[in-house]
């Protein structure tokens, strides 16, 4: 639901359909329609059970209008209704009761709008009005330029090192200093952080793409994500700890398969277990941020992931970030870990509470509340880290002899030309 799509795709479905439960809504509904251009016939009755029927068996209209009133669990009903309903419809609600919170919670799984009945004509007119604009909207992926996306992995040691906070800060760098379209992917189910972390609701959009893998496409990927700005959308979730979530990693994958397409960034917040689980999710990340801090549990913990990062991810760049840094303070010293791990850590983000505190309140990600070079300075230093990889991408995208060697070497020898670093990480 609620996708905008292609004006093709859009031609094939009838342009309006609404499912009301008493005459009095009818009456109102069918003069407007008229207005629009659109038949009178379309407006049945039958409320939300009979729009359940109806388009379990026929194609969804490009706007729904659907009563609620007869609902005894109208977020459960909408729900049911989302099953049944192709991505890329509006959906318009009506209903008697009046609670902000399932207004809230309405709009998070997929409808566009909900009108308090009684409502007038006027506040139909402009519901109407909205849905068009969003019909009418460039979908996410039209607004993309040719940049070839690059897909960092944000991976924590251990928990407690902040690596949600460094995955919300990026992607959030990534959309306003990098001017990248940007998606940040929670993959933490129950806990995730991403959308708290911004303040937005995190809707159903990661839970419904797990359980329902075949649904995912680009237009589900328009309805699923929550956005955050004009350069940043999210997705994330919060299921409820008595779901026990059961996949086998493919909606994840094709999740990242289709956010590649649509954005020119990706940001994935990524659990450690994931690792072992589905490791095939890290098959096509350009980057790997490992998150560590200067503890004896993240000497240990980083060494195998480094470990196990070199023998299956190779062709990824790995870049160690070493996260809320004390000076003088550690558990272990720097020189000490960096032994340890058997390489230097890249890039270090002092411990400042009072910043942290104040993004957590502000519900901003660290990158944007860090008004102080002390925090900045490093974050944006990993922006930069990261988008060196999608440039040595760029330098070579579109070159049909990049298959054959000497396409390579034609490639490397102009990298050598200009980027001297780039075109040494590239061979």
């Amino acid at each position: 639901m609620n996708a905008p799509f292609h004006s093709a795709r859009a031609s094939l479905r009838d342009p309006f359909t609404a499912f009301v439960c008493d005459d009095a809504t009818a009456d109102l509904l069918r003069p407007i329609a008229v207005e629009h251009g659109w038949s009178p016939e379309k407006v049945n009755k039958g409320g939300l059970r009979n729009a359940v029927q109806t388009l379990s068996v026929s194609a969804s209209p490009s706007i729904l209008f659907v009563d609620l009133s007869e609902s005894g669990d109208p977020l459960s009903d909408i729900n049911a209704l989302a099953e049944v309903c192709e991505p890329g419809t509006v959906v318009i609600a009506a209903g008697q009761v009046n609670d902000v919170r399932l207004y809230r919670d309405l709009v998070a799984s997929g409808i566009q709008d909900y009108l308090l009945k009684p409502f007038t004509a006027d506040q139909l007119r402009d519901a109407f009005a909205n849905a068009q604009m969003i019909i009418s909207g460039p979908r996410v992926s039209e607004t993309a330029t040719e940049r070839p996306n690059v897909t960092a992995a944000v991976i924590g040691v251990r928990g407690g090192v902040g690596a949600s906070a460094i995955a919300s800060s990026l992607a959030w760098l990534m959309g306003d200093k990098a001017g990248r379209s940007t998606a940040l992917l929670d993959l933490d189910v129950h806990f995730g952080t991403g959308a708290l972390a911004l303040d937005l609701e995190p809707g159903r959009g990661l839970t419904d793409a797990i359980e329902n893998p075949s649904r995912i496409d680009g237009l589900f990927i328009e309805r699923a994500m929550v956005r955050a700005n004009d350069r940043l959308c999210v997705l994330s979730a919060e299921a409820p700890l008595n779901q026990w979530i059961l996949t086998d990693g493919s909606a994840f994958f094709q999740l990242q398969e289709e956010i590649r397409h649509a954005f020119e960034g990706t940001v994935i917040d990524m659990p450690r277990n994931m690792l072992v689980q589905f490791p095939h999710l890290i098959a096509d990340v350009n980057v790997i941020i490992v998150v560590v801090d200067f503890s004896l549990a993240a000497t240990r913990d980083a060494i195998r992931v480094l470990s196990w990062l070199k023998a299956n991810a190779s062709g990824a760049r790995v870049i160690v970030v070493a996260n809320k840094v004390l000076p003088g303070i550690q558990e272990v010293s720097r020189k000490d870990f960096e032994h340890s791990i058997e390489r230097k850590v890249d890039i270090l983000v002092p411990s400042d509470p009072k910043t942290a505190m104040q993004a957590a309140k502000l519900g901003q990600p660290l990158g944007k509340a860090a008004n102080s070079a002390k925090i900045s300075q490093p974050l944006n230093q990993l922006l930069t880290l990261t988008l060196e990889q999608a440039a040595v991408e760029e330098e070579g995208a579109g070159r049909p002899g990049n298959a054959s060697l000497l396409g390579k070497l034609g490639n490397l020898k102009a990298l050598v030309a200009k980027k001297p670093r780039e075109a040494a990480q590239a061979a």
